[in-house]
């Protein structure tokens, strides 16, 4: 299923980065919101710039848009995690990003999480009863954090999408593009969610 017109019209998507986080997990999902008609915006620990790795070589920096301390949750309608792992352990230690990722997944409200990053939702407390894929070394993270881990290229659980490496990025932006879509059409945008629960929004 590929993104056609503008189905995600509107939709306010955080971007939670920190430093080395593995690039193609951040730019292509993004184009692919981007071409939808999200709204993208990166948000880190920090203002200035955040860079990028190819796996473990260094790579380009994007601008920051807002930094943790500046973000609320409840102005964003879904989130993408991009992957790295310096970048993933480190943003999992941000307090404010895990009240951020709480907030998101209290709500119903979407998530898109690929490679290291489902460590943040281990570090928050909302993997437990998930069931995840992530890049191979974590899967034990995953279960000792009470989440079910599979190895396939995409996993959706209710308002979770996850995949493990770049690889998977052909599966994993559909994928996400389609769970936000039907998030969208619950017509809950822009911070409304926070008022409907998570059965109001999503299903499956």
């Amino acid at each position: 299923m590929q993104a056609s017109g503008k189905q995600l019209d509107g939709l306010r998507v955080a971007i939670l980065v920190s430093d080395d986080f593995e690039q193609a997990e951040m730019t292509e999902p993004r184009k692919a919101l981007d071409q939808a008609g999200a709204i993208t915006k990166i948000i880190a620990p920090k203002a200035g710039q955040v860079q990028g790795v190819n796996h473990d070589e260094k790579a380009d920096s994007f601008p920051v848009d807002m930094t943790l301390d500046q973000a609320n949750p409840g102005d964003f309608d879904a989130i993408l995690l991009p992957g790295g792992a310096i970048n993933a352990d480190t943003i999992r230690m941000e307090q404010k990003a895990r009240d951020f990722v709480q907030q998101i997944d209290k709500s119903g409200r979407p998530m898109a999480v690929i490679c290291h990053a489902p460590w943040l939702l281990i570090s928050s407390g909302v993997a437990k009863g998930r069931t995840l894929t992530s890049y191979y070394t974590i899967q034990d993270d995953i279960r000792n954090a009470g989440g079910n881990w599979v190895d396939k290229e995409v996993v959706r659980d209710r308002n979770l999408v996850t995949s493990r490496s770049p690889k998977d990025l052909p599966a994993f932006n559909p994928e996400m593009v389609a769970l936000f879509a039907e998030y969208k059409a619950k017509g809950a945008v822009s911070g409304s969610a926070t008022t409907q629960s998570p059965q109001d929004i999503i299903t499956g």
